[in-house]
């Protein structure tokens, strides 16, 4: 179709948001009540959804309440997921319902009525490209506006000092079910669709779902309670040595704190990179509560005596996968600690597979020349959130910061929704060069690193020095 005439905007915004989902909108609402600073964010989707495909019923957020968009940098912030409560009048409900950890449900819900209130969004635009403009001394970015079909209905561009990318993640479909994941009218499906097609699957004889993580567990369960005893026909797989329980100790949740990401970040490259394979129990392994509701439904199977067909199998990964006998599927799998291989049949396959990092560099074809990589050509990230670009850029004090793009630099906390708050207002701090929102100096009982660090007593702990008696006293 034919674009209107490029609409650019005179005045240039202070900071560009692009993508709309649980990070960028932590940083929308924070930075609402700044005045004087101009932001603006652009999503492609026509509204927020988040995870919609797993917003199964019962399921929970893993982190506590408290990890909304906004508290942990600014407890009395408008946008509080408590203030959101207030607002349905459901303050009353939650206290009584005694709930640190809320459902996925209620999370997709308070997110989308902050959206529903932040002038600042602009959903049903999508971003083309990100340059630097040496003349502006500016950013230029580009966007089409999409119609209600997804269209394009404009273009227009904006100029900024600051962008901040929060694209997300994708679903992540191994290599050997690729082939029938994209042949329509097979039931091999990603778990992040799975809802749109649960009638589906459950029509099927025989059902595996393939990996051993939450969403996994999430699936199974799922489909489990909604098959009949004795009849179940489940297959559950995962390349993980064990179904193995999320690491959720006091103790080690505090890799999840900012004094542990900064501690990371000053590791060294190979070190980074070692630390992050092997941390994968910190945020990759099953919430206690779903294994043992697993292991509840399998166990009341078993009163009438027999055992449930259901299979859970760890330690196998997939190797190929094709058609057989018309409809059915074939896996070859490898169990690996066994070194064995075989042939599985079904009828449908679930890939709880997890989800990858959207990669930011096509979005920023325009700034390459600008950006600085590491050993392995991955863009390098500062503690502040900013890509390393090169000087002719940074001294004019414009910078592109990255939201749950940073894992390598930043460690297994990228894309926790416990630090959202609190990387949004260091963000926003090194945008404004003020302490917009002041934030804690120690933030875990653990000392990381060897560096010495001296306790900090609070003011009501000090001790003043003595003020002589009066005479007489």
């Amino acid at each position: 179709m034919n674009h209107p005439a490029l609409h650019t905007p005179r005045a240039p915004r202070d900071l560009v948001g692009i993508g709309i989902g649980p990070f960028n909108l932590s940083l929308a609402a924070l930075a609402h009540p700044l005045t004087g600073l101009d932001t603006v964010f652009y999503e492609q989707r026509p509204r927020f959804h988040w995870h919609p495909g797993l917003l199964i019923d019962g399921s929970r957020l893993q982190v506590p309440f408290l990890a909304d968009l906004v508290t942990l940098a600014d407890p009395a912030s408008d946008w509080s997921f408590l203030n959101y409560l207030k607002t349905r009048d459901r303050l009353f409900p939650f206290y009584f319902a005694e709930r640190f950890h809320i459902q996925r449900a209620e999370y997709d819900a308070y997110c989308r009525w902050v959206c529903e209130n932040l002038p600042s969004l602009r959903f049903g635009h999508h971003v083309d490209a990100v340059r630097w403009n040496p003349e502006l001394r500016l950013f230029e970015v580009d966007f089409t506006q999409l119609d209600a079909d997804g269209e394009a209905e404009a273009a227009g561009r904006v100029h900024t000092r600051n962008v901040v990318l929060g694209i997300g993640t994708a679903p992540h479909v191994p290599a050997p079910l690729r082939p029938l994941a994209d042949t329509p009218g097979v039931p091999v499906v990603h778990a992040a669709d799975y809802l749109d097609h649960r009638d589906t699957l459950l029509a099927a004889g025989h059902i595996t779902v393939v990996g051993s993580g939450q969403s996994g567990a999430e699936v199974f369960l799922d489909l489990l309670r909604h098959r009949r005893t004795g009849a179940e026909r489940l297959h559950w797989i995962g390349r993980t040595e064990a179904f193995a329980p999320m690491e959720y100790s006091k103790l080690g949740l505090e890799h999840f704190t900012p004094d542990y990401m900064r501690y990371f970040h000053a590791l060294d490259e190979p070190v980074r990179d070692r630390l992050v394979a092997g941390q994968w129990q910190l945020h990759k392994g099953v919430d206690t509560d779903t294994l043992a509701a697993i292991h509840d439904e399998l166990y009341r199977r078993t009163l009438d005596g027999g055992w449930p067909d259901a299979v859970l199998t760890p330690g196998v990964r997939v190797r190929t996968a094709g058609r057989v006998a018309g409809s059915r599927i074939e896996l070859h799998l490898e169990h690996l600690q066994q070194g064995t291989r075989t042939r599985h049949t079904t009828d449908a396959v679930v890939l709880a597979t997890g989800y990858r990092e959207r990669p930011v560099t096509p979005l920023l074809t325009g700034l390459d020349p600008y950006l600085r990589r590491d050993g392995r050509e991955r863009l390098r990230v500062d503690e502040q959130f900013r890509l390393d670009l090169d000087p002719a850029i940074t001294a004019t004090g414009c910078h592109v910061h990255v939201q749950n793009a940073e894992r390598h630099t930043h460690g297994v906390g990228a894309p926790d929704l416990g630090l959202a708050a609190w990387r949004s207002a260091t963000i926003l701090n090194s945008v404004t060069g003020t302490q917009a929102y002041p934030l804690p100096a120690r933030t875990a009982f653990t000392t990381f690193g060897m560096e010495r660090r001296r306790p900090q007593i609070p003011p009501s702990r000090q001790i003043k020095a003595l003020t002589p008696l009066a005479d007489g006293i």
